[in-house]
């Protein structure tokens, strides 16, 4: 006899065969017990999770003379009958090849006869949803009243493409994807049943790989017990899926998480040029960056994972060394690398240029790099990394020249001078003018107006260089504009963050502090856009409408 597939060749016979469908299996046997059998079903769900050999069993079991807990006992008369190939009381039609209207006008005649040997005659369709519009029209009335010896078993994996006057006369049970732990436990079945010695990791591999589906895994462990002769290992099942060797991704995951971009460009020069493809070692990257989450905040790591215990601890270990927030940044722009690679004609690049991007979080601007630079200029400040003297301050270049200089994609243009503003002394001035030199240049205030307010920006940058030894402060404050509303002196910034910052209590605090220094009270800090808060703009209205009155806030 020739060959038969794993999957075919232990298909189940009874309901309890089946695996994780018991809320199916339920309702079935208590049909069969209770003689209330339906004229229509439909079985919809995944793929390879028991559609088909459900319809088959159930078929069998409604026409057995003695069925044995719902299922087909396999010995009576009808059985033995109905195992016959050449018996047409239970018909199974492919509906992606007879999807014609023809099709199911002579389905309709056919069901006008009785059945043979049976007490019903089952018509199974299967990929029903492959019908055409005038094909379900014309199964339609028959599907609604047909004769009482006939029963149709609809089977598909996409029951939204089902017009809803079909859905409508069907008894409908969705199949669901299959657990991993089940999927496994069956394969050990089938391989100590065969005599196949295996690897506990090489079944996870393999039931992994089936995704929730009891035929694919059986057909991947098909071709893993024809590669490996002997003991099927966990290497064989990774040789068979054709995924990269583990122990060269970690290289590369572990090069990528320490930003390491050299270190990584060349690894995955290394794992190309083997012969592997971009595609899959995109995924075999994604695969083990969500083992790194998974060992670095699951206590049960190993379980969930099914790794070799060397395996695992070597995750363990590239995870433990890595940021968190790192992990899930790498793991957001491998999966979006995934996407990209569908519509590329240049997969390489985009895999290239994604290592580039996660090994190069500073020469990124998106928002969680940047808050991340901020954390490290805070943390810097709080070890006491700005204490420069005012002289060696001034002959620094600021944190932005600074970090734009180490970027590998910095653009090497002259930048242009910052305009001064008006009465604005050169640059030199703000660290060489001694401290007492700021009575003098002190703003006058008389009744809360300022009278110069043009220099009021060059000279709370001084006042703050002055009075606040705080160089990230400082830095933040480089590119804010400036205005009065009133009395109100205005901090504008475009960026959300930075008035985040400035606004927390201790900057807050320091700002004030300079403000002071140089006459200004009132003062706010807000991201462009952001208007003022109306009650404080009515009492500033008040104040100058009635500039004798003495107005009290409470």
């Amino acid at each position: 006899m020739a060959y038969q597939a794993l999957y075919r060749a232990f298909r189940p016979s009874t309901l309890d065969g089946l695996v994780r469908q018991e809320h199916i299996v339920k309702i079935l046997k208590n049909q069969i017990e209770t003689g209330r059998v339906g004229h229509a079903y439909l079985f919809c769900g995944p793929r390879g999770t028991g559609k088909t050999s459900t319809a088959k069993i159930f078929a069998k079991a409604i026409n057995c003379l003695h069925p044995v807990d719902g299922s087909p006992c396999g010995k009576c008369e009808v059985c033995k009958a109905l195992a016959d190939p050449a018996n047409l009381d239970i018909s199974e039609i492919d509906a992606a090849s007879n999807n014609g209207v023809n099709e199911m006008r002579d389905l309709r005649e056919k069901v006008q006869y009785p059945p043979v040997s049976a007490r019903f005659k089952v018509y199974i369709i299967d990929e029903v949803h492959m019908l055409s519009d005038s094909a379900f029209n014309a199964l339609l009335k028959t599907l609604e009243e047909p004769p009482k010896h006939a029963v149709f078993i609809l089977a598909t994996t996409e029951p939204h493409k089902l017009p809803a006057t079909i859905l409508s006369r069907c008894m409908r049970f969705d199949f669901k994807l299959i657990p991993q732990e089940d999927i496994e436990e069956h394969l050990k079945k089938i391989l100590k049943e065969i005599g196949k010695e295996y690897e506990d990791e090489a079944v996870s591999a393999i039931a992994r790989a089936g995704a929730g589906s009891m035929r694919d895994s059986l057909s991947v462990a098909d071709i893993c017990i024809s590669y490996s002769k002997g003991k099927l290992t966990y290497a064989d099942v990774c040789e068979v899926l054709g995924s990269a060797d583990f122990y060269e991704v970690a290289k590369l995951g572990e090069s990528v998480l320490k930003e390491d971009a050299s270190a990584a460009l060349s690894e995955t020069e290394k794992v190309i040029a083997s012969g592997k493809g971009v595609g899959v070692l995109a995924k075999d990257m994604l695969t083990f960056l969500n083992r790194c989450t998974i060992a670095k905040t699951c206590r049960n790591a190993q379980e969930l994972l099914g790794l070799p215990a060397e395996m695992f601890a070597e995750v363990k270990r590239i995870a433990d060394e890595a940021e968190g927030r790192k992990i899930l940044r790498t793991s957001e722009i491998f999966a979006q690398v995934e996407t990209d690679l569908r519509y590329s004609t240049s997969p390489r690049i985009i895999f290239e240029t994604a290592i580039a991007k996660a090994c190069l979080p500073q020469a990124d601007r998106d928002i969680l790099t940047l808050a991340r630079r901020l954390d490290a200029l805070e943390a810097k400040l709080q070890s006491g990394g700005f204490t420069a003297s005012p002289a060696a301050a001034q002959a620094a270049p600021s944190m932005r020249q600074t970090e734009e200089a180490d970027s590998p994609f910095a653009e090497r243009v002259p930048r242009a001078p910052r305009p001064r503003m008006a009465e604005e002394e050169p640059p030199a001035d703000i660290f060489s003018a001694p401290r007492t030199s700021f009575a003098d240049r002190k703003i006058e205030v008389s009744g809360n107006a300022l009278e110069n307010r043009k220099a009021a920006g060059a000279l709370f940058m001084r006042s703050l260089r002055k009075n606040v030894k705080s160089g990230v402060l400082f830095t933040m404050c480089q590119d804010l504009e400036t205005s009065f509303e009133g009395d109100t002196f205005v901090l504008a910034t475009d960026n959300e963050i930075i008035a985040s910052r400035l606004n927390s209590p201790e900057n807050h605090k320091s700002l004030q502090q300079a403000l002071e220094a140089i006459g200004i009270r009132d003062f706010v800090v807000r991201q462009k856009g952001q208007k003022t808060d109306p009650a404080k703009e009515q009492i500033e209205q008040l104040k100058r409408d009635f500039p004798d009155t003495e107005i009290d806030v409470k």
